[in-house]
């Protein structure tokens, strides 16, 4: 069985804050505000929750993971509220997964519109600002930028220290947004507006490194385009341990093995099965290895 896969190299990625273009953006629009991702949609259908549309969302977030349909749910009465009461509401960052899923829900919705920003356009953690047509008609203030300095020269820190140490201040992870690294320098962190203050009077150590964060427009955020291979592969079958094996280039063995560590994600959630199957548009990441999309 043949599958054609996309893959972006783990620096790149590492550049980019693990940022892809996504294939279900519909719009990027080059009249608002520079590298802010605007994704909008026309709809024209009633204001009505079909159970038809609920089940879809269940199926279509992978793992049963109850806590995203949830979220997706939520989505959809602050859509009810803000049509029924003209008024503009705003999520927090969400997953990439409850992103599509109530992206493409909201879609078929009348009396709304969606705009999902996240800082620039390659953002993997957006928030959705919500509202009538009449109502909701710039491009919201809803992502803050910071800066975040030391001396990380002979000490550098992962993404997962950065997130630690923020996380470490209280706030609460979907109040953050993407963590772009940038080595020795630091990094640029993606946050709620109302969040900024706190965080630079709070921030003042990632791992063993003394900080300093300071505000910093969308327009500064240095970011790099991720770079993707395209090639082809013959499996026997469509299974992630094949697809991925063949795909990082490295031996089903290993590939298992990272499975039982928690390291392999499927649409950003954690696989535990070795046979799970891949489907079209399936993200498949691998800690430390990049990322490969079934095409």
């Amino acid at each position: 069985m043949a599958a054609t896969i996309g893959f972006a190299a783990p620096w790149v990625l590492k550049k980019a804050a693990n940022g892809f273009a996504r294939s279900y953006v519909p719009l990027i629009n080059s009249t608002f505000s520079p590298y802010k991702t605007l994704r909008s949609f026309p709809f024209t259908s009633a204001l009505t929750f079909p159970a038809s549309g609920l089940c879809h969302v269940a199926q279509a977030i992978r793992g049963d993971d109850k806590h995203a349909i949830e979220e997706v749910k939520h989505i959809l009465e602050m859509a009810k509220r803000a049509s029924s009461r003209r008024e503009v509401l705003h999520t927090n960052f969400l997953t990439p997964p409850v992103l599509k899923e109530s992206m493409l829900t909201l879609e078929k919705l009348a009396d709304i519109r969606a705009v999902a920003q996240g800082g620039y356009p390659q953002a993997e953690r957006c928030r959705i600002s919500i509202g009538h047509p009449d109502v909701l008609t710039s491009d919201p203030d809803v992502v803050a930028a910071l800066s975040v300095t030391g001396n990380f020269a002979f000490q550098p820190c992962s993404h997962g220290d950065y997130l630690g140490a923020i996380l470490g201040t209280g706030i609460a992870r979907e109040k953050l947004g993407d963590i772009i690294l940038q080595e020795e320098k630091g990094a640029q962190i993606l946050i709620v507006p109302e969040l900024v203050d706190f965080v630079i009077s709070s921030l003042d150590k990632v791992g063993n490194v003394s900080v300093s964060c300071t505000k910093i427009p969308l327009i500064s955020l240095d970011y790099e385009p991720p770079r993707t291979q395209s090639f082809k592969t013959v499996e026997a079958s469509l299974r992630v341990d094949a697809l991925g094996s063949a795909g990082f280039k490295i031996s089903r063995s290993k590939l298992v093995d990272s499975i039982s560590k928690g390291e392999v994600r499927v649409n950003w959630s954690p696989v535990s099965k070795n046979n799970t199957i891949l489907r079209t548009g399936d993200v498949v990441s691998v800690s430390g290895r990049g990322r490969l999309k079934e095409k």
